[in-house]
C-alpha cells in the first residue's frame, strides 16, 4: 500500500498517481483530476509511465550522484 502525498491516506500500489481521488479534486477541481488520471491511465496502457521511485537503475544513478557531491 502507498500514502496520499497530501493526506498520508491508503492508496493502492496500482494507482497510477500518487494521491487520493479527495485530494486530487480539493487540489486540481474533479474536470482536472479526471483529465490527470485519464493521461495517466493512458499512459500506463502504452507503457510510457516509468516509477522512477521503485526502478533499480533509477536509484543507482541516484547514490553515484550522492557520493559524487559527497566528495
Amino acid at each position: 500500500m502507498k500514502k496520499c502525498i497530501y493526506c498520508k491516506q491508503d492508496i493502492s500500489n496500482e494507482s497510477v498517481i500518487d494521491f487520493c481521488e479527495k485530494c486530487g479534486v480539493g487540489v486540481w477541481g474533479k474536470k482536472m483530476f479526471d483529465a490527470i488520471l485519464t493521461g495517466m491511465l493512458d499512459a500506463q496502457s502504452k507503457g510510457d509511465l516509468v516509477s522512477t521511485n521503485t526502478n533499480p537503475d533509477f536509484m543507482k544513478e541516484v547514490e553515484r550522484n550522492k557520493k559524487r557531491c559527497i566528495d
